[in-house]
Formats: structure tokens, sequence, C-alpha cells
């Protein structure tokens, strides 16, 4: 049998390992050489732990698929929330990573003993019925464009399935940020959030504005937020994956402190999502309507037309403690490097929109445990050399300094808390409250009524 080597080159296994989170891989089946056949792909790869199969086509693309679960010829679905589809290169064989979530972890492989390997049951299958071939159908399990995964190009010039690995390397010995992960630090920072006092007598409570495109995060930060101070894990906010916004009305959020109810002093306020297509989404002319607190809790969104002074609700002299203080820009950090050039383009217009009015901005990297496959432990996301390299891509690509910029873990399937990422959330509010003070900060100082 013929030698087996891996066809990837050099800076196709570099791309691989950044969206799997700098890991190194075995070669454990290679068609062209073992056969296009599922039976051997099966015997090759089964009970070998998290794999990456790779397909080549005519047309100069590199696709295929991550899962974290072992094959192991079960004859139906098996759940694996990280695993992902994915391209390396594109037309002519321009490098241009894609990666693809999965959308549905329930569905996220189907792991049938006669099919190669198969994710989320056709949206992805190669080798399909023991030839060299794929089949592509977007589904419920992995939303995308099929043409943009491959060209429409399903012949196969050869197919490898690689063993990953954990690589050491993919960790820092030491974070790059300080923080302290201990039950005492969650029960201080909580404190310090319960007795926070806005610098001006006039503001009672911090209003901090999420904006980002659909499915970054925006309302599950509310919901993850308001758990931590809860006590468990809430779903206030509508949240969800769709590909338009889940959330179509503007909504104000007062943070509850526990069972008792009592109000704490921030107010997390959620809009629709920014979208690609003009027309759609929010529209950055309603960005200064909420900014100066014109716009009514509950207001539906029209995105064909903007709320004006005669629009009904419209709120014509809004005060200062009705109005925003901070923003939180919330980005998905799987996405930040394929983000189409409008939806770019737009995230940069609303930064200019928001720092015309001197208000300060924080950047929420969201779903940092997608960023790094390997990131088991919430409290190693400062050691991750896949994160970092996620945070100096959206500084640059958002124009921030790197100090504004955050990385999230929301709660999405979980059921119970958990304190590393309660702290993690917990820091990120209090770097929001800091920020909003130095905004009021640029308003005259009021005296207590006791001193007057």
């Amino acid at each position: 049998m013929a030698d087996v080597k891996s066809r990837l080159t050099q800076d196709e296994v570099e791309e691989l390992q950044h969206l799997l989170g700098s890991r190194s891989f075995s070669l454990l089946y290679k068609a062209s050489v073992h056969g296009y056949n599922a039976s051997i792909f099966h015997a090759k790869c089964d009970a070998q732990g998290p794999t990456v199969a790779v397909a080549y086509n005519g047309s100069g693309y590199i696709f295929g698929g991550f899962t974290c679960q072992s094959y192991v010829s079960s004859g139906g679905y098996i759940s694996d929330e990280k695993a992902f589809l994915f391209r390396l290169k594109g037309k002519e064989g321009v490098l241009s990573p894609l990666k693809i979530p999965v959308k549905t972890a329930s569905g996220a492989i189907y792991d049938y003993s006669s099919l190669g390997p198969n994710f989320g049951g056709g949206a992805l299958q190669l080798l399909n019925q023991n030839a060299a071939a794929a089949a592509t159908s977007c589904n419920n399990n992995y939303t995308y464009n099929v043409a943009d995964l491959h060209g429409n190009d399903l012949g196969l010039t050869k197919c490898e399935v690689y063993r990953v690995e954990v690589n050491i390397s993919s960790f820092l010995e030491s974070p790059w940020r300080k923080f302290t992960w201990t039950t005492e630090e969650r029960g201080k920072i909580m404190e310090e959030i319960r007795s926070y006092k806005p610098y001006l007598n006039s503001v009672p409570q911090i209003w901090i504005l999420s904006l980002g495109p659909v499915e970054a995060g925006k309302s599950s930060f509310f919901n993850s937020v308001n758990s931590v101070f809860r006590g468990y894990v809430t779903r206030q906010a509508i949240a969800g994956s769709d590909n338009a916004s889940v959330t179509t009305q503007y909504r104000t959020y007062p943070v509850k402190d526990g069972s008792n109810g009592k109000p704490l002093p921030i107010i997390l306020c959620d809009t629709m999502g920014i979208e690609e297509k003009s027309g759609t989404g929010l529209e950055i002319d309603e960005v200064s309507n909420i900014i100066k607190g014109h716009v009514p809790d509950r207001y539906q969104f029209n995105p064909a037309a903007t709320l004006r002074p005669d629009s009904p609700g419209y709120i014509k002299t809004p005060s200062l403690k009705d109005q925003i203080h901070c923003f939180a820009f919330v980005i998905d950090g799987c996405k930040i490097e394929i983000l189409p050039e409008k939806l770019e383009d737009k995230l940069k217009q609303l930064r200019r929109k928001v720092n015309q009015f001197g208000i300060r901005q924080l950047v929420l990297l969201t779903k940092v445990d997608e960023i790094c496959s390997t990131l088991e432990d919430v409290k190693c996301v400062y050691n991750s050399k896949a994160v970092e390299k996620q945070m100096w891509i959206t500084a640059e690509k958002i124009g921030i300094p790197l100090a504004q910029i955050v990385p999230v873990k929301n709660y999405c399937s979980e059921l119970d808390l958990s304190c590393d990422v309660d702290i993690l959330l917990l820091s990120t509010v209090r770097q929001l409250m800091y920020l909003a003070e130095s905004y009021l900060d640029n308003f005259p100082f009021e005296k207590p009524k006791e001193e007057l």
C-alpha cells in the first residue's frame, strides 16, 4: 500500500490549527489510499476521540467538519455543541477561512456504519454512497450558504480524516490579564455592583445599550447577568438562533437582585440586531434616538422608517437619567474574521456615531468556548492563544483599543450557574459601570439636597 501522507500544506495546517484552537493532528484515514468506503472509514476512525474530516474538490476548495466526539457506529445522532463545518480554501485555492458552528447540538453528527463523515444528518456528508463525492443540504442543524462551502462542486479529489489532539502550546503559561477566580471574588464584585451609586444624583441607574450583529448574544448577555443576581438561570429576554433578529422591540431591562426583586443600579437595554442589508435590522439613524432617550420601552422597530417627533410614543424631552450612558458592542468571537464587508462598515459607522456623543464603549467578544475548542475551563480564557488572537483581530477590525475588549461566556445551554462564568460576566458589568462613570464625569456635579 502506498505511503500514507497528509495532503495539507503548511499554510493550510496553520489555518486549520487556528480554527481548532491550535491543536495538532494525526492522519487516520486517506480515501485515495484506503478506499472511498464508509466501512473502512469507521474501521480507521471509530473510537479515536475528536476528529476533523478534510475534503478537497477540483475547484480548489478545501472544506470539512470537526467533532469533539468519537465515531462509534451508533446508528443515530451524536450531540456535540462544539462541532462545526469549515472552509479553508475557496475558489481557485485561495485561502479564505470560514467557520460554521453547529446550530442544533443534538443533531451535530449522524453516526451510521454505512455512511462516511456525516455532519447534521446531511448538512455535509462525505463519501456519499461510498464514492469520491460529497452531499450537502442546509438544515436546522447547520445553517449556511451551500455554495460558500464548496462552490457547488461535490466531486472529491481527496478526503482525509485526522485525529485531533490537544497541543499544550495552545495555552500561555501565564494569563495575559490577571483574574481572581474564587467564590469570595464573585461575592466581592456582586457587592460592588449592588452598592454602586452613579456620580450624578439625578442619575440613579446606569443605562447600558447592547448593539451587535444578529445572533451575537445581546439578549443572552442580559439573561446571563440577570441569572447571576437571581441565583438561577433565567430566560427573560427572548434569545435564539435565526437568520433575522429575534429581538424586534427596544427593551429596557432593570436587573433585579435576588428573590426580593430589589433593582440594581444598572439597566440593560436591548435592540434589534444589526444586519448587512440596508432596510433590515437596526438602522444607524435609529441609534441617535435611542441614545437621546426618545425611544420608549417596547417600541417596535421598523427598519423602513425611523422614529420621528410626531411618531406615537416618541419621548420629546427625556432627561439625562433616561438616556444611554454606556455602550456594549456584542460580537460573536467565532465570526469576527468573516464579517461581511458591509456589516463591518456598519459597525464602524455605529462607532463613529457613538463617539460623536462622547459615550464610552466596551466590546463583548462572546462564545469564547467556541473560539478555542480546547477551552474546557473558563478560568483559562486569558491563557488561550486563540482567544487572544481573536481579540487583537477585533481591535483591528472595529477600531477599538484592546483594553476595551473583554471575552464573555453567556449562559446558553447550561441549566446551572458556574462561579467562573459568573466572575467573567460580573467583571464585564463592572467595567461597563466604570466606563459609564467616565461619561457622566462630563456633566456638572450636583450637590446632594441636604448640602444645599
